[in-house]
């Protein structure tokens, strides 16, 4: 067996940051910020539209910079991460954990999908919009053509490109999904060389994850500022009046997060017999920080060390769940892409039969699973699956206008449902991975 240091050990560089308060700063940014861009909105009267946007580009320069270091390093942290995991795992194991933890995201994913299928459907908060005037040219009757069924028809060819051709340019192009497999068939392969000939691209790696270690640590640092700016901006930048215009589909996509959640409860209940609240407070730090960064990526070392100290999940497992889970298990963004395209659809009109639910279920789930774990990366898959449904995509206009703060509550559920995976997967494969795992889960 190849020794292989586990990130989580890393995690001593946001230690620091965590004894701070880290999350008491980001919350009083929040505030702060929100208060300073209901000032400086030009509806405030106090500037004109000119000024407030030239500070508005001034107070989003730390968001930037923070976004960019995450971004920056998210590929190679995900790439030594996986590796990790399947290192200190024998390939018998890799076979069933592997395809099993697999199923089970899938499974999590459509579970969230259908809750934001149920919620949107009952609740209908796409027709409330017409009297508020959001959306351009809403309101038309249109019918999803047939031809929307031709989906399944590329079901093939979906499966065989999920093998990227080219590496280098699923690498450039942050496309995760192929960066993930093939992450994970170098891993695989590693597990089969000698070990004096893995030794060196074991310390390589490891290298690379110190480094990347060191530059989250300088990212975290700017969370508070980023969070001030970002907010402060965004809402001198955004009418009042979008907010409370769009107050309904939020409370949708909230009610949507907090079902999510309960399911999420009630596996840990049902599955591990352990206290569902105890679960809760033991992973508060991770959720605090991944509703300030809204980054599933940056949360990882702090994941991990939660999983290991507080939960007692083994090394081995959490090691390769929580890097698999940040970049395909997104279940609280699907659900915000579920709920976003029906609330979309309601909007413009669009007549939504039972195959379009099912196709959009199904594009929903694949989109997912390959959505960046960065700040708006819901977004920027939500455009394709809306044309995929017949949706007239113009209206993303206005949610990008929300999307940071919806980002925040989908990413802490994002990071909460990688953490109820390495519970659950501990209880069957914990032990016969790691026999020393910690038994004291509190």
């Amino acid at each position: 067996m190849i020794e292989f240091r586990s990130l989580n050990k890393l995690s001593f560089h946001l230690d620091r940051l965590i004894k701070g308060r880290l999350w008491l700063k980001v919350i009083i940014g929040l505030l702060l910020g929100a208060a300073i861009g209901i000032i400086l909105n030009p509806s405030a009267g106090f500037l004109s539209e000119t000024s407030s946007l030239r500070i508005a580009d001034w107070l989003d320069l730390p968001g930037k910079v923070f976004m960019r270091l995450v971004q920056m390093i998210m590929i190679p942290l995900i790439f030594t991460s996986i590796i990790t995991g399947i290192v200190g795992n024998t390939s018998e194991n890799l076979k069933t954990f592997g395809l099993r933890l697999l199923l089970y995201f899938i499974f999590t994913t459509t579970i969230a999908i259908t809750i934001g299928l149920v919620v949107t459907l009952i609740l209908k908060p796409g027709q409330y919009i017409f009297d508020l005037g959001g959306f351009p040219n809403s309101g038309k009757s249109q019918i999803i053509p047939d031809e929307q069924t031709d989906l399944i028809g590329n079901i093939p060819n979906a499966i065989s490109n999920l093998i990227p051709n080219n590496p280098m340019e699923s690498i450039l192009t942050g496309e995760m999904l192929g960066v993930v497999i093939f992450t994970i068939i170098i891993g695989v392969a590693i597990t089969q060389l000698r070990s004096e000939t893995a030794k060196p691209i074991i310390r390589f790696s490891e290298a690379i994850q110190k480094i990347c270690m060191i530059v989250v640590s300088w990212a975290m640092m700017l969370v508070p500022y980023a969070v001030f700016g970002l907010m402060a901006a965004l809402l001198s930048r955004t009418s009042i009046e979008i907010f409370l215009g769009l107050g309904y589909y939020m409370f949708v996509v909230m009610l949507g997060l907090i079902i999510l959640l309960a399911f999420y409860l009630i596996l840990i209940l049902i599955i591990t017999n352990k206290n569902p609240f105890k679960f809760l407070k033991a992973i508060r730090e991770p959720q605090l920080l991944a509703f300030s960064t809204a980054s599933s990526a940056a949360v990882m070392p702090l994941s991990m060390k939660t999983a290991d100290e507080k939960l007692g999940v083994s090394s081995n497992i959490s090691d390769f769940v929580i890097p698999v889970g940040a970049t395909i298990n997104m279940d609280g963004t699907a659900l915000f892409q579920c709920i976003t395209t029906i609330f979309m659809a309601q909007a413009y009109g669009v007549e939504l039969s039972i195959m379009s639910l099912l196709l959009i279920t199904f594009t929903v789930v694949a989109a997912s699973i390959g959505t960046p774990a960065i700040p708006g990366g819901g977004v920027i898959i939500l455009a394709s699956v809306l044309q995929s449904a017949g949706i007239p995509i113009d209206g993303l206009i206005i949610i990008i206008g929300i999307d940071r703060i919806l980002g925040m509550f989908r990413t802490a559920v994002n990071v909460t449902g990688d953490l109820t995976a390495c519970i659950i997967f501990d209880k069957f494969y914990g032990t016969k991975l790691n026999t020393n795992a910690i038994i004291n889960k509190s």
